[in-house]
């Protein structure tokens, strides 16, 4: 990696799946410039954005020294932790064994825990109608995945064994278990996991990039934010 590192720019909101990237960024050590989209403005929407992210999703990334020191951009928030890894040699192993055990519980995050802790906050949270089977569903599913993932944690530190994308990965959904109907105590393993990440100062960090823009709206009663959000379509 290039001691003069052009920054790295962040097309970011602060939620679980942007926060990866901004822990990402803070632990890797390398520069970047954060490119806010306000996903409750439909930013997300717009051409200059899709031509990065073509799902209309942050975060995603312009490496302007990326491969051959061509620039490179990259969306979805695992690929992005991965390009990360290979980039820097950093929390994400170089053998195919230690790469496999990283990858398994970074995809079980993309796959499992992070769609359905969305569905849980969605339904226990957002949803104009309270449905009782939708929160019952994604609430169990979300303890069900606590409960992985607290065995998993049960002998080792880390989920892949040393601290990797994978723990990134999840701490930012994981550290918002009482909006998921969860009780951090029934986990103990996975309570101190959470406590250790916490505490590490580039995590820090990274879930204090633009927080306050967190704290600006009130998703659960701004509605025009609603309808972009879950209407999938941007203000006229």
């Amino acid at each position: 990696m290039s001691a003069a590192q052009e920054p790295i720019e962040l097309y970011y909101w602060p939620t679980p799946n942007g926060w990866k990237i901004s822990i990402m960024l803070e632990e890797c050590g390398l520069p970047y410039e954060v490119k806010l989209i306000n996903i409750g403005k439909g930013d997300q929407f717009k051409p200059d954005f899709l031509a990065i992210s073509p799902n209309n999703k942050m975060p995603a990334i312009v490496d302007p020294q990326g491969p051959d020191g061509a620039p490179i951009s990259v969306f979805e928030s695992g690929a992005i932790l991965q390009y990360l890894g290979r980039k820097t040699g950093l929390f994400y192993p170089n053998d195919e064994r230690g790469r496999v055990e990283v990858d398994q519980w970074l995809f079980w995050q993309m796959g499992g825990l992070g769609p359905m802790a969305g569905q849980a906050h969605h339904f226990r949270i957002y949803a104009p109608e309270k449905i009782p089977y939708a929160i019952d569903r994604y609430t169990n599913e979300v303890h069900r995945l606590y409960g992985v993932m607290n065995t998993r944690l049960q002998d080792r530190e880390f989920l892949a064994g040393d601290y990797s994308i994978a723990d990134m990965a999840c701490v930012g959904w994981a550290k918002l278990w009482e909006r998921q109907g969860q009780k951090i105590e029934e986990f103990p393993h996975l309570k101190r996991w959470l406590e250790t990440m916490l505490g590490r100062p580039a995590v820090q960090r990274g879930l204090a990039v633009n927080a306050e823009e967190r704290q600006k709206v009130d998703l659960a009663k701004d509605k025009d934010a609603q309808r972009v959000l879950f209407g999938q379509r941007a203000r006229p």
